[in-house]
């Protein structure tokens, strides 16, 4: 297994972790990163063990988005980067298993995205949660339908329109978030809520998922794929390159 990316398990084994692991750039989403989480996910998705799974980020922050340091002069690589992003999200989503993502510190733009397809949320009040995609001239389609999906599009067009993050307490409000935990017993608490999800009739749960999945359109991969289209067509235009370039000197995020 790649070392972008640890797996933990907990409850006897009947809980999985996914830990995402680039802690010195904030967990930001490159190939290699999403490439190692989604080939350490198919196995989890797949063992009749694992119960539970936990998505998760080392050191101190969750996720904070696309990295967009490495490509602000390879345009065309944003886009493949973007198709990458909308391929985790949607298996994330369709695991078989409960889903939990233990937020620490920040999830932000696709690191958001991460955290809203999962099927619970856990944070700590300090964390700051949100979509700023369009403050950087950045348009954010891919992860749209999920939140649309998870609040309702008259708060999604509130969310993403405004851009910008906000305080987990706020994020807890609106719904982003399921659970709100302390800094010092955030993983602890996922973890055991995680193990009570664990004690569910394994079959019962992957058709209640399975069923709600295709209620709420979440296996609809022709608006995914088009979702991903735009947000790569506008993350390689003109003004999209000139205010990422200016407003994080290269940096990541997003």
């Amino acid at each position: 297994m790649s070392d972008l990316v640890k797996v933990f398990h907990h409850g006897g084994g009947a809980v999985a972790e996914l830990r995402l692991n680039r802690p010195e750039a904030r967990n930001a989403l490159n190939q290699p990163l999403l490439e190692a989480a989604r080939d350490a996910l198919r196995p989890l998705a797949n063992s009749p063990g694992v119960r539970v799974i936990i998505i998760s980020g080392e050191g101190k922050a969750f996720c904070a988005g696309m990295d967009l340091k490495a490509l602000l002069n390879n345009p065309p690589a944003m886009g493949d980067l973007l198709m990458l992003i909308s391929l985790l999200l949607r298996e994330i989503r369709r695991v078989p298993q409960p889903t939990i993502a233990c937020v620490r510190g920040a999830a932000v733009g696709g690191g958001c995205g991460l955290m809203s397809v999962c099927d619970f949320a856990f944070s700590h009040p300090e964390a700051r949660i949100g979509y700023p995609e369009v403050d950087l001239g950045v348009c954010p389609a891919v992860v749209a339908p999920w939140l649309v999906r998870k609040l309702g599009s008259g708060r999604a067009r509130q969310i993403l329109l405004s851009g910008g993050t906000m305080a987990a307490s706020r994020a807890q409000e609106v719904g982003l978030l399921t659970h709100l935990a302390s800094s010092d017993t955030l993983e602890a608490d996922a973890i055991a809520f995680a193990e009570s999800l664990a004690k569910g009739g394994r079959q019962a749960m992957a058709a209640t998922k399975q069923w709600l999945n295709e209620l709420d359109g979440s296996m609809n991969d022709d608006v995914l794929d088009k979702a991903a289209a735009i947000s790569a067509r506008i993350v390689q235009g003109e003004e999209a390159l000139g205010r990422l370039a200016r407003l994080m000197g290269g940096g990541s995020g997003g």
